[in-house]
């Protein structure tokens, strides 16, 4: 697969999933899933989101 074809699909999938659980997050915070107090969740989900996007950045952006 080309650079530029896998920087764009890379970065395109780890926004999507990004928006998804921070998206996710927000709503059990502000209670909208009859949860309450979703401090836990998104500390989970910052550590998740951190290593998708480094992930991200090496598999896409880095040169080996």
């Amino acid at each position: 697969m080309s650079y530029g074809v896998k920087l764009f699909a890379g970065l395109f999938g780890s926004a999507l999933f990004v928006i998804f659980i921070v998206g996710l997050s927000h709503s059990i915070s502000v209670g909208f899933a009859g949860f309450s107090g979703g401090l836990p969740f998104m500390v989970i989900a910052i550590v998740v989101c951190s290593g998708a996007l480094y992930d991200f950045w090496d598999e896409c952006v880095r040169k080996k």
